[in-house]
């Protein structure tokens, strides 16, 4: 089939279908209607075959991925999903593939209220771009810098999954169906991104490590942190990993993991219940924002624990 054929069968009409979408897939650009008293937010990711997912990954988890990691930065910032566009390369004009990984995207995107509202499809080596755009509410944005001394330090969700999945798929290990959906399906926290606008001093959304993606912040707001290891929420098969020969890498910095970390005034903590409650996700509390620069990793009696490397870097000398 030709280019065109193929956007007019499988890329038209995506997703929910928005009042706000003037002019969407067909035509040179979309046409978008933002609401009185809503900012912009735009957010945008690539994935590479053999980078960010395995060759043979399943086409409709793909799609459903694709969009996800960009939903999880709108819900960073405390934004209402609105339009996405994708930038496809595909090696060959594969319609069984395409049909796939449209389903997985479509049904991510009808789930969130997103509507497909353009991009591009070319041949070349496997690529995926999506470009995420949400609304919400002017000055309300949440940020990375505004984190202060006596804040507490908080995560969505658990950390280390999608990790310890990856790393039995490369092993040739069972894979159980937990595991494979934190891996394959990550599920954004928008819901919690929305709640927190107007009381979380700072977040961020975790994509390449609690370390990395905490540094972030504490990068941004001038300050340091003490995050004690005991309290980091982990699933039973991530924590038998730790156990065992006390690497607390696998949670802290191997990435993938969407939920959001964010810091509250100490005074906020008794709100956890019902801001978890309200956003469907359970929420702990994991450390301390203190005066300083850096992130200093407490066992429970007390000792430093090192980390030995950073998250994902894409043009880190290995």
């Amino acid at each position: 089939m030709s280019e065109f054929d193929l956007i007019r069968r499988h890329l038209s009409g995506v997703g929910a279908g928005r009042d706000d979408v003037l002019v969407d897939v067909g035509d040179d650009c979309a046409l978008l209607g933002v609401p009185d008293g809503r900012e912009l937010a735009v957010g945008v990711d690539t994935l590479v075959a053999g980078v960010h997912f395995l060759p043979d990954c399943d086409p409709e988890a793909l799609g459903w991925k694709a969009l996800a990691v960009n939903l999880s930065d709108l819900a960073a910032v405390g934004a209402e999903p609105a339009w996405a566009t994708l930038a496809l390369t595909l090696p060959a004009a594969d319609e069984a593939w395409l049909g796939a990984f449209v389903r997985g995207f479509g049904e991510l995107a009808a789930a969130e209220d997103v509507r497909l509202v353009g991009g591009d499809l070319t041949r070349g080596p496997l690529t995926i771009t999506v470009q995420a755009h949400g609304l919400v509410p002017v000055s309300h944005a949440l940020r990375r810098g505004g984190a202060q001394p006596g804040d507490i330090v908080c995560v969505s969700g658990a950390l280390g999954d999608a990790g310890l999945a990856l790393r039995h798929l490369r092993r040739g290990d069972p894979l159980d169906d937990y595991l494979r959906r934190r891996l394959e399906r990550p599920a954004p926290r928008i819901a919690l991104g929305e709640v927190l606008r107007g009381l979380a001093t700072a977040a961020i959304d975790l994509s390449d490590g609690l370390v990395s993606d905490l540094g972030h912040v504490l990068d941004a707001s001038g300050c340091a942190a003490c995050v004690e290891l005991e309290r980091l929420p982990l699933a039973d098969q991530v924590a038998a990993v730790v156990a065992a020969d006390e690497d607390w890498s696998l949670p802290l910095a191997s990435g993938d993991d969407y939920e959001l970390c964010f810091t509250l005034p100490r005074a906020a903590a008794g709100q956890l219940p019902v801001l978890a409650a309200a956003a469907a996700c359970p929420i702990t509390i994991i450390g301390e924002i203190v005066p300083g620069q850096g992130l200093r990793l407490v066992r429970a009696d007390g000792s430093g624990w090192t980390a030995t490397g950073g998250g994902y870097d894409h043009f880190a000398t290995t």
